[in-house]
Formats: C-alpha cells, sequence, structure tokens
C-alpha cells in the first residue's frame, strides 16, 4: 500500500552528532534535542486526492479520517506488532486504570503539505521521547522510538488525503498511551494500549500570529515543585478548565 513512500526526518545543523533508526526500507535521523534547531519529515510520493473537506471551513476539532494505528502491551510489557485499523470507537472496561487512576499520557504533533505535494513532519523523534519521559514518570511501559516513528509514519500515509492543502491548516496527529486493562486499586494495568489517531485542523492562528491578551493567575498553581506537571499527563488538562471559565467571567464583568 505505502511501497512507493519514503520518509526522512532531516535537520538544520551540521554540528551535531547523530544516531540512526532502521525501519526496514525507511530511515529516521534523530539528533540531541538540546539546542533549538529543526527536523522535518519528507513523505515523498505523487500529490494524492483530497478527502471531500471545504478547507476553507474546517477549525480546530475532531474530525473522524480513515485509519488509526493500534498497538497493545500486556503482562510482559512488550509491545506488539501493530496494525492500522478504520478510524472507529474504541472498547474499554469501565475498570480500566486510565479511567480510574489516570493512567495516560498524550502528544500532539502536526504534518503539513507543500507545494510540491511533499508532506513535513516537525521533530517527531521528540515526541517519541517525551512519551516515553512521561510513561517513565506514571510508571507505564511505552513503545520504543523506533515504534513510535513506524506507527506515526504509518497514520500519515494512511491519511495523507486528509492533509489540508500548502495554507489551508495540517493535519493534527495525536498518539495516545492509555492504561486500558481494568485494574481496581493503584497497581499497573495487565494491558496499555499505544493508539494514533489523526484530524485535519486549521491553522491554530487564523488571522496570523497576533498579541495576546494575557492574565497571570496568583492563587491556584497547575504545577508545583516535584510534582508531575512536567509530563504530558491527561490528568494534567481538565483542571484547567476551571481557570478558562474563571477568565471569561472576568472578561463578561470588566
Amino acid at each position: 500500500m505505502f511501497s512507493n513512500m519514503m520518509i526522512q526526518f532531516l535537520r538544520r545543523s551540521h554540528t551535531l552528532s547523530s544516531s540512526n533508526f532502521k525501519l526496514g526500507r525507511f530511515g529516521f535521523a534523530s539528533r540531541a534535542a538540546s539546542l533549538p534547531q529543526q527536523t522535518y519529515g519528507n513523505v515523498g510520493g505523487d500529490v494524492d486526492e483530497y478527502a471531500d473537506v471545504e478547507w476553507d471551513k474546517i477549525g480546530f476539532g475532531a474530525i473522524p479520517t480513515d485509519y488509526m494505528y493500534v498497538m497493545k502491551c500486556c503482562k510482559d510489557h512488550d509491545f506488539e506488532h501493530g496494525q492500522l485499523n478504520p478510524y472507529a470507537n474504541i472498547q474499554i472496561s469501565p475498570a480500566a486504570g486510565v479511567l480510574n487512576y489516570g493512567q495516560g499520557v498524550y502528544e500532539g504533533t502536526k504534518a503539513q503539505r507543500r507545494s510540491d505535494g511533499r508532506v513535513l513532519l516537525f521533530r517527531p523523534d521528540q515526541n517519541a521521547i517525551r512519551m516515553r519521559e512521561g510513561a517513565h514518570r506514571l510508571c507505564m511501559p511505552a513503545p520504543s522510538t523506533n515504534q513510535f516513528l513506524h506507527a506515526l509514519k504509518q497514520t500519515v500515509l494512511a491519511n495523507k488525503r486528509w492533509i489540508p492543502p500548502p495554507g489551508k491548516g495540517s493535519l493534527y496527529i495525536r498518539p495516545m498511551l492509555i492504561g486500558s486493562g481494568p485494574i481496581l486499586g493503584l497497581a499497573p494495568s495487565p494491558e496499555y494500549t499505544f493508539l494514533i489517531y489523526a484530524s485535519p485542523v486549521r491553522n491554530y492562528f487564523k488571522e496570523g500570529i497576533a498579541a495576546l491578551n494575557l492574565y497571570v493567575e496568583e492563587e491556584y498553581d497547575r504545577a508545583s515543585p516535584g510534582g508531575a506537571g512536567g509530563v504530558k499527563s491527561i490528568t494534567n488538562y481538565a483542571p484547567v478548565r476551571f481557570f478558562f471559565y474563571f477568565i471569561t467571567y472576568l472578561l463578561e464583568i470588566l
């Protein structure tokens, strides 16, 4: 299905040493992330047909695409060979660790289409590293960097027709790692699921980057020293909604 496609990650740097990850015919290059340099992904191949979408009207929300990637890990903590599945709802136990104890981390990255038909990814190897660091903090197994990049590549190529035309937005890619097995009590989940889905989205700043009005909260903390605020855990996001509602209220009365 994807035999004529190639993906390669590049960086605007010639001063850092590199290590290579091999995935069959596909090669991945990654370098240290200590400097603010960029890595791009290049998906070769002809320009595909586009999905039937009014690209000028899409927002920043969830639009179902064709495929999602799923990979499981059971008690031996080794992730099995993953696969692409048609995009659909997933079945999960009401006793799943992610639902009861917040055993979950996620990432977010984008694929963008260029005028020459190429598709660019921004430093996906760093998303893989951050997911592994977050999983370690939550005592969860995580896919290797190779597995993460392979899954990401497959998801992008399978949903290539959903990548907006140049300048119209991007394909937002959401890798997730959740404790999907049933567990009662604060203990390791008997099963973990690594899943990637994607959705076309507009440019985050529709009218371009402009100045922001900021509100500084001095009473409540999102994170604390020694806590898990630096981890992209699902538990770190719902409490932030409180501040959005509060600020909206302030704007209405001021």
